[in-house]
């Protein structure tokens, strides 16, 4: 076999020999893991050398009624599963009739899932942990152990360094915001993918070259999208311990056998990045990675973009109006006028925040944008395509009854599992983009990081979390594609399993712009976003974003570099929101020869028959 590193290692199949002492050793090409007698633990080592890792085999999967505490386990019973050896550790849990911890040996690592059987919701699911309640010493929570030192996370967050050390916490997950604690918002969701190392990088500035002297490792997790009920999963630390948490809320209901994701726990990769790519693999191999659904991808979904939210903060501190109210007809045509008399035309315009009268009905606001499908057909007449920003989840102007609500029945989101919300859904976003309707060419989604959380919370339909978010995409993808075959639809989502529900993946707001951090300047950040994306998502394209510079030159920078990662996109037209700083003919001189450069690969890919897609290991480029 070939590994992720790079290298060839003997095609070693994973072994098991069994010892009189009852421990069991399984041994494969890149690991070796050893069974205690118990089987409530395993030793993992990776095989070059370094620290082991204990794992904590039996799981915890509380109920909303009661915490899941384990009395006793074993003995670990082995067998065959697809010519592999594979462990079932039974175990007697004090709130399930039965439960069990299934561990297959694949090449890359153990694959461990939890499986029990009753009746109860899950409120948490702990995975590489147990909550003993053997009687005598060590009872309570057992987390697995480590001796890592660096931590990577494929998420955009708070701290905002591009690597984080192994004592702190991660979260990757549908839901987020400002608010502190749940910086987490910019891809919703990422990859469910961590890696770890024992080695230190205190200074790096990018992740691609962090390659020390032992290998880093993965933990993972998977199923099909549509399984993934749950809303976040964490990565948390104790005193040289982990285990990871998977927030149920009560929204998945067990009534007989339920088994968990696969937490997939791989050591062995060269940098965070190829680890990324060995996860999408993973899940490919398994049917829980999405392909795109289309084949044929329009040349001008790779135009360079003009979105008009940057240049609508920044008209909202010179006049005092909350920015939304700059989202007008009047206004996006000076900012284009600005642009043009600078030698800028965007091949693609995104009208933003609100066009809409309602986020949740999507008619347009005629006090703001009179006749806008008149608008959208003059820039269709100028050559340009129009895309209009989509306010994820919203409940404004949805009827109560479509809608997550609260306990004492206030409306929180849309609901997509409710039949008649999708259908709600499917006719605003046909209306919107068909030729009878706006006759807009696509839709930039954004909050996505809104889904609906909660355990008092009322849903329908049986799914939550980020199979929710999925299935809200999925109605909305849908529809667009009827409406119009060649719409174009923008998200940040760069999950796998997200992969037949966006053409682009959206690098998001730029971090923290107060994070003190000097190794979070916005280059590195935006490269690690596109970077995350072509590993998890190959042949996707990638937006660029460009909204909000800290200074103007940072954007300066970031603009220089912009088609090594994506499709070029441009925010403001005449100064920084931020800053006030105006942009000078340097500065628009160096937007038309990007914009000149990018055109030029896009007709030398026309020319040679290319195909269309995402990038390279460091980043993404929006060309094959």
């Amino acid at each position: 076999m070939t590994s992720t590193t790079g290298h060839r290692t003997a095609a070693v199949r994973p072994e098991v020999a069994h010892h009189r002492d009852g421990t069991s050793e399984v041994r494969a090409a890149r690991w070796r893991m050893t069974v205690a007698a118990d089987g409530l633990t395993a030793l993992l080592h990776a095989s070059d050398g370094g620290h082991p890792v204990e794992l904590q085999l039996a799981g915890v999967l509380d109920r909303t009624d009661a915490v899941d505490e384990t009395l006793d386990a074993g003995p670990a019973e082995w067998h065959t599963e697809d010519g592999r050896p594979a462990l079932v550790l039974p175990r007697r849990s004090t709130v399930w009739q039965e439960a069990f911890t299934r561990v297959l040996c694949t090449d890359e690592g153990p694959e461990l899932t939890w499986e029990v059987r009753g009746r109860g919701a899950l409120r948490d699911v702990l995975p590489l942990a147990v909550r003993a309640a053997f009687g005598g010493r060590g009872g309570g929570l057992r987390p697995s152990g480590h001796a890592w030192h660096t931590l990577f996370s494929p998420n955009p967050g708070a701290p905002a360094r591009l690597l984080r050390g192994a004592g702190e916490s991660a979260v990757i997950g549908v839901v987020g915001d400002a608010r502190p604690g749940r910086g987490h918002w910019f891809f919703t969701p990422a990859p469910l993918c961590l890696a770890l190392t024992q080695d230190r990088f205190p200074d790096a500035t990018d992740p691609a070259r962090a390659r020390g002297t032992l290998s880093w490792w993965t933990v993972s997790a998977g199923a099909p999208v549509a399984d993934l009920t749950f809303t976040q999963m964490h990565y948390v630390p104790s005193d040289g311990g982990f285990h990871l948490g998977l927030d149920y809320e009560g929204h998945t209901e067990v009534d007989g056998w339920y088994r968990t994701p696969a937490v997939l726990v791989s050591p062995g990769h060269a940098d965070p990045y190829e680890g990324l790519r060995a996860h999408r693999h993973w899940l490919d191999r398994r049917g829980w990675a999405a392909a795109a659904r289309g084949t044929e991808r329009p040349a001008w979904w790779s135009e360079p973009m003009f979105c008009g939210w940057g240049a609508q903060m920044g008209r909202a501190r010179e006049t005092g109006l909350p920015a939304p109210e700059m989202s007008t007809r009047a206004e996006y045509d000076t900012h284009l006028e600005k642009l043009r008399r600078h030698g800028l035309d965007p091949g693609t315009v995104v009208v933003d925040d609100k066009w809409q009268l309602r986020y949740g009905s999507w008619e347009p606001d005629q006090r703001r944008w009179p006749d806008l499908r008149s608008w959208i057909d003059e820039q269709h007449g100028h050559g340009r395509r129009v895309l209009l920003w989509w306010r994820a989840w919203s409940a404004e102007g949805v009827p109560d009854e479509l809608c997550v609500r609260t306990p004492d029945g206030r409306p929180v989101t849309l609901d997509p599992g409710h039949p008649d919300a999708r259908a709600w859904l499917a006719e605003n976003v046909r209306r919107v983009l068909a030729p009878d309707g706006l006759g807009a060419d696509g839709l930039k989604v954004d909050f996505t990081a809104d889904s609906p959380t909660g355990e008092s919370l009322t849903a329908g339909g049986g799914r939550w979390g980020i199979a929710l978010l999925h299935q809200y995409l999925d109605t909305l993808y849908r529809s667009a594609k009827s409406a119009r075959s060649d719409a174009l639809i923008v998200t940040h989502t760069p999950h796998p399993g997200f992969a037949d529900v966006t053409d682009m993946v959206r690098l998001n707001d730029m971090l923290r712009l107060d994070d003190p951090d000097p190794y979070a300047p916005v280059v590195p950040q935006m490269r690690l976003r596109a970077a995350v994306a072509a590993a998890a998502c190959p042949g996707t394209l990638i937006d660029t974003d460009d909204w909000c510079a800290p200074d103007l030159g940072q954007w300066r920078a970031y603009t220089r570099v912009k088609d090594q990662l994506g499709v070029p996109a441009l925010y403001v037209s005449s100064h920084l929101d931020r800053t006030g700083e105006p942009l000078q003919e340097l500065d628009y001189a160096a937007l038309r020869e990007l914009w000149s450069r990018w055109r030029a690969r896009l007709r030398g890919m026309e020319r040679g028959g290319g195909r269309w897609q995402a990038a390279d290991r460091r980043g993404a480029n929006g060309l094959g």
